[in-house]
């Protein structure tokens, strides 16, 4: 039996034997919802889950210092968005109740400041759409683009230059309201690959941010035998000024690497529709910011998992309070409001 993607008793075991980490991820390890408690489970395990932030990562200091020598020019950012704008269940609160589905993107930008575009992931869009989706956005709203599936899952970063300038070239449609793009890898992309990763982000233009979410848990304790692969890949990454997104969420604390090779923050969160923990993880996150800050961070952009996406404009205005109050800087967010 299995439900999103992995094997019950496969789970329970992980469960057991590393407190909902995955050490030592089997082999077919390809969660739907990656890391996340399915929601019949969630009122017994989610007690249980250490959300505690992991202390930084030896490196971190040295990958957000570039951000220090252009702290003083250009103003800390947050921003906080979800995965989308198609929401019903927003009409009536972040959407006019008439408004038609065309006008949702405008309604979007006007509330949130960042999105995961995900659209992008699926099919390469051409120049004239990302023109048109960046128009209806204010100036300082950013987009997130997902790569291309072609590029990450199908070839594999094999033969995808064609690809990969179609994708660059709806990249520059967004002008100046383009954000770091980031590399979702496969969970079954290991560190046995390291080499066809390295070589693509060595092409990769240094004046469009660009981030890689690592999924396979060998990318964050890698066996002896790529060991030194993996930590070329990140050294890399570091000296290109390529990010590393932090995914929090429930069942893979490996991912929370705390390993920042670049001053800007992608952070993948994975909530639980208002459950205390939410808050409380939020919390520290903002209180890791001030840190991070002094150190170089430019800038973050919170990008919202809830159930369905309802709660996101939930999140995204309880995580805009924190901000405020440890680091008091403004985050635009949804005005609680019924048209």
């Amino acid at each position: 039996m299995r439900k999103n993607g992995l094997h019950r008793a496969n789970l329970g075991e992980a469960w057991q034997r590393e407190g909902c980490a995955f050490a030592r991820a089997p082999t077919f390890f390809a969660p739907v919802k990656y890391g996340k408690i399915p929601e019949e489970e969630q009122a017994a395990l989610l007690p249980g889950v250490d959300f505690t932030l992991p202390v930084d990562h030896a490196e971190t200091a040295s990958g957000l210092q570039p951000g220090a020598k252009e702290s003083a020019m250009q103003p800390f950012e947050v921003r906080a968005g979800g995965t989308m704008w198609t929401i019903k269940g927003w009409r009536g609160s972040v959407y006019p109740e008439k408004a038609p589905q065309r006008t949702w993107p405008a309604h979007y930008g006007q509330s949130f400041g960042t999105i995961e575009l995900n659209a992008t992931h699926y099919r390469i869009h051409p120049p004239e759409r990302m023109q048109e989706w960046a128009s209806a956005m204010p100036d300082n709203f950013k987009f997130c683009p997902k790569f291309p599936a072609i590029i990450t899952h199908y070839r594999r970063f094999n033969d995808c230059g064609g690809p990969t300038d179609d994708f660059i070239a709806g990249l520059d449609a967004l002008g100046k309201k383009r954000g770091p793009a980031f590399i979702q890898l496969p969970p079954h992309f290991s560190p046995k690959h390291a080499d066809r990763l390295l070589h693509y982000l060595r092409d990769w233009p240094r004046a469009m941010e660009a981030a890689v979410e690592f999924r396979h848990p060998g990318w964050f304790a890698p066996d002896p035998e790529h060991e030194q692969a993996v930590e070329s890949v990140w050294q890399s990454m570091r000296g290109w000024g390529i990010g590393a997104v932090i995914s929090d969420t429930a069942l893979r604390r490996d991912a929370v690497h705390m390993r920042m090779t670049a001053p800007f923050l992608l952070l993948r969160f994975g909530g639980y529709e208002g459950h205390p923990s939410d808050e409380k993880r939020l919390a520290d996150w903002c209180r890791r910011l001030v840190e991070w800050r002094e150190m170089g961070l430019q800038s973050v952009d919170l990008l919202v998992h809830q159930p369905d996406s309802i709660r996101t404009p939930e999140t995204c205005r309880l995580f805009a309070s924190l901000v405020k109050a440890h680091l008091g800087t403004p985050v635009r967010t949804p005005t609680p409001a019924l048209f």
